[in-house]
């Protein structure tokens, strides 16, 4: 069994910000820690965008101060609030390769699964995935038609209900994502952030599992919203700060939505749970 832990909008800022700097820290670190005492321990952790907050070079600085701390591998993915060429002045590496056109999308093979990270920055809040982007992904998945794939971005293609986040099904980044992906019967899953809270859904055929966020997640709120005329609703909560696991067993990949933080076990393994023959 083989498992990669995948934290997602952590908003890392400076003192620029001193609320959300020690709070989004906080929650941050907390996370950490949940995912460095998880057994077995996650061969890697990838970072799945929102990395900070306003995507200034300054943050980036203090986001590889906090990750610097950890003893599992990270990669990253960029999302809205990321900036593109702040974030390549500050990380190099295996965890954050850019393809021939200067976009971070890479493939990394752990063996039993393979972990495919695309690039969907672009503009303030909804992604985008363009011609260069959709070959990219597309020879990339030919590569390995038969393995066990993992799709990782920051922008789920498919609504979640809170309409104030939902991207339009018909923007042409997700028609021409589809595309690519559709038929491709080695992704098992796809793995987003951006909504702040756990949701599920098809996409293509496949699976999108997306993560909560470490920091402050989106206010569960179905109800119709209209985008121009504010009506005092809670849009943000500090409910627990949260990530996603990624379990390989057997050829078939599995995910676990998990809470961070210190709980009291309520039932210890005591007595055998099968009685020997």
């Amino acid at each position: 069994m083989l498992t990669v832990a995948q934290i997602t909008d952590l908003h890392v800022t400076t003192e620029k910000d001193p609320l959300n700097q020690k709070r989004n820290e906080d929650r941050l670190r907390q996370t950490m820690k949940t995912i460095h005492a998880l057994r077995p321990r996650p061969v890697a952790i990838i970072a799945s965008g929102d990395l900070v907050d306003r995507g200034e070079i300054e943050e980036y600085y203090e986001l590889k101060r906090l990750m610097d701390e950890s003893e599992i591998p990270i990669y990253y993915a960029l999302g809205n609030h990321d900036g593109r060429e702040a974030f390549l002045q500050v990380f190099s590496g295996p965890g954050a390769q850019t393809d021939e056109n200067g976009f971070v999308q890479y493939a990394v093979d752990f063996g039993a699964f393979r972990m495919v990270v695309m690039d969907t920055l672009e503009g303030p809040n909804h992604g985008e995935y363009d011609e260069k982007r959709a070959a990219w992904l597309a020879r990339t998945l030919d590569e390995a038609p038969d393995q066990p794939t993992a799709i990782i971005l920051h922008h789920p293609p498919i609504p979640s209900g809170i309409r104030w986040m939902d991207p339009d099904p018909k923007s042409p980044w997700i028609v021409r994502l589809e595309g690519v992906l559709r038929g491709r019967d080695q992704i098992q899953v796809m793995m987003c952030g951006h909504i702040h809270r756990a949701f599920n859904g098809l996409f293509a055929g496949h699976m999108v599992a997306s993560a909560p966020a470490t920091s402050i997640q989106l206010t569960l709120d179905l109800t119709e919203v209209d985008m121009h005329v504010p009506d005092g609703r809670e849009i943000l909560v500090e409910e627990p700060p949260g990530f996603q696991l990624l379990m390989a067993h057997d050829g078939h990949l599995t995910t676990h939505c998990c809470l961070a933080g210190d709980f009291t076990p309520a039932v210890t393994y005591n007595f055998p749970f099968r009685k020997l023959a």
